[in-house]
């Protein structure tokens, strides 16, 4: 069966829609790069993930602010790495995404991704979609156009022969043009996820608009997410007020809350 298509092929009455193929020119150029990296990194040991501590949230060598750099995460039995940028905020992996990952991981009884339809929004790095891949989702990844190539470069490396899918890239404005680029009537996900998509910036009623256009009955969404300012619990309020919630996991250290939510009848 080609693969090489955004979202699960029909079943069942869902519907979905040919938006992103990943090329074969694209993962020839991600191995090129892997093998180059690879080189550079041969002494870099593998991390050791920890989740009562959460070590991994915070990086072994001190480096300078904005620094591009390398993180090497370990989930699912595989070693992630990640490829960093100074592009923009959405190019750099932060806590909420690795809280999440180990949630996911560990407790698959509650969150089983297998042959699940996985839809994520602001995914950055790619950190989360990755793991999720591994853990044997359909997976489509989205952030904002600009975001997209370290993103896809990202999931091609760490998911190539280690996944049943293959993951997709598209681009995704929150708030702007849903129904046209994504309606609802063809696009069903099985789960959401979110990861550190709450923070100082300018479309969180954006946000909440995606997240109630894509968190539709038979949607389960989970967010993970670092509490930094007042904004971000006056958005947490209303994220309760438009779903059915519960919290997940909490982690008082890092200041980290994991919800899940569904449509509110």
């Amino acid at each position: 069966m080609d693969l090489n298509y955004l979202g699960k092929p029909t079943t069942e009455g869902m519907e979905y829609r040919n938006v992103c193929l990943v090329t074969r020119m694209e993962d020839a150029r991600c191995e090129e790069e892997d093998i180059n990296e690879q080189e550079e990194n041969e002494d870099q040991s593998e991390g050791v993930m920890v989740w009562e501590k959460f070590e991994h949230l915070a990086p072994e060598k001190k480096k300078k602010a904005w620094e591009p750099s390398n993180e090497t995460f370990s989930f699912a039995g595989q070693e992630i790495c990640i490829k960093e940028s100074v592009d923009s905020f959405g190019a750099l992996t932060w806590p909420g995404a690795p809280a999440l990952c180990e949630y996911l991981e560990n407790n698959p009884e509650q969150i089983d991704l297998r042959d699940k339809a996985v839809l994520e929004i602001g995914a950055g790095t790619g950190l989360v979609s990755i793991v999720a891949c591994l853990l044997g989702a359909w997976v489509t990844a989205t952030d904002l156009p600009g975001i997209l190539d370290n993103l896809r470069y990202n999931l091609s490396r760490n998911t190539r022969g280690r996944c049943r899918y293959t993951p997709q890239v598209a681009a995704l404005a929150w708030g702007h043009n849903l129904q046209r680029t994504f309606p609802s009537s063809i696009f069903h996900y099985d789960y959401v996820l979110a990861a550190d998509v709450v923070y100082h910036h300018d479309c969180l009623d954006e946000l909440l608009v995606t997240m109630e256009h894509f968190c539709r009955p038979g949607t389960t969404l989970i967010w993970s997410n670092k509490v930094r300012f007042e904004t971000d619990h006056r958005f947490t309020e209303r994220f309760k007020n438009a779903f059915d919630t519960t919290v997940l996991a909490e982690i008082p250290q890092e200041q980290i809350k994991i919800y899940k939510a569904t449509f509110k009848k």
